[in-house]
């Protein structure tokens, strides 16, 4: 019999929340897990070792992407298992496993559904599952943040998205798998672990979190008239078509600015750096996910 423990974001709600949670874990045969809120996603990792401190092999993770990558940043090389239960904006790692903001359901998989073997990234010493970008989506993210998400969702991505399409871009030297690949002006570096983005949209096509490889895409469009044909060519799955995108796969990829840009992980904003240094951990976490995404990517 598994260790049950659940880490939850508290500002964080969907459904009947947190007591719902609790009484539909209650109702599968979970009365009475480990059980810890925190008020940021960022105070999870210390809760999360707690957890694993105390024998739990079995973590619900109840949030957002930001939340899931601190908690899976924090697993580290234990070898508990995951079950998400999708409380975010955006909730895309859940969306692309096909794990539904559904509390019945998301409990349902967590404790009888497959376990499946996934990769992740990890850029500068920290761990991600979705994605991790430097410019565009870097600055759009951190501006959406301090209020704009928590009153308007998905719209205030769009809203601060728009803001950034006049931005100058910067110089990036970009290196996969230790040979040049990229040497240029760039408005966004993205690199994937998965390859929907909100709506189904995929920024990469053939991606898979568990090929052993990250997808890497630079966006070169510069200005409005740019932008928008990359965002028409992206939203009908065909990215990569593109004049103003490059992709490729890589098991690591080392990327130099000509100044510092802002980077994120899953969601969420970090500070400005002039490097990144980004590699695969092929297999390294165990995820909860619906039958039907055993052979999906």
């Amino acid at each position: 019999m598994s260790t049950v423990a659940v880490v939850a974001h508290a500002g964080k709600s969907f459904g009947g929340g947190l007591v719902e949670l609790r009484r539909e874990l209650e109702k599968q045969g979970v009365a009475d897990p480990l059980w810890f809120e925190v008020p940021k996603s960022r105070k999870a990792p210390k809760h999360v070792k707690r957890a694993l401190a105390e024998g739990a092999d079995l973590l619900f993770v109840w949030g957002g992407d930001g939340m899931v990558q601190r908690c899976i940043d924090a697993l580290s090389d234990s070898r508990a298992t995951i079950a998400i239960v999708p409380a975010g904006t955006a909730n895309l790692f859940a969306s692309n496993l096909e794990i539904p903001q559904d509390i019945e359901e998301a409990v349902r998989i967590g404790l009888e559904g497959v376990r499946r073997t996934l990769d992740v990234g990890r850029m500068n010493d920290e761990r991600f599952a979705v994605m991790a970008g430097a410019g565009f989506d870097a600055q759009m993210i951190k501006d959406a943040d301090g209020g704009l998400k928590d009153h308007f969702g998905r719209l205030a991505y769009v809203w601060t998205g728009t803001k950034q399409l006049g931005r100058k871009p910067f110089g990036a030297k970009i290196k996969v798998d230790g040979a040049t690949w990229f040497d240029g002006q760039a408005s966004s570096v993205l690199i994937g672990n998965v390859g929907k983005l909100f709506a189904g949209v995929e920024a990469f096509e053939d991606a898979r979190p568990d090929d052993g490889k990250l997808e890497l895409g630079v966006v070169t469009a510069d200005g409005l008239l740019e932008w928008t044909r990359t965002i028409a060519r992206t939203a009908v799955g065909s990215s990569s078509a593109s004049p103003f995108v490059q992709v490729t796969k890589a098991t690591s990829v080392q990327v130099k600015f000509d100044r510092k840009i802002l980077y994120e992980l899953d969601g969420g904003d970090r500070k400005a750096v002039k490097k990144l240094n980004v590699e695969i951990e092929p297999s390294a976490i165990t995820v909860c996910v619906p039958t039907t995404t055993t052979d999906r990517p």
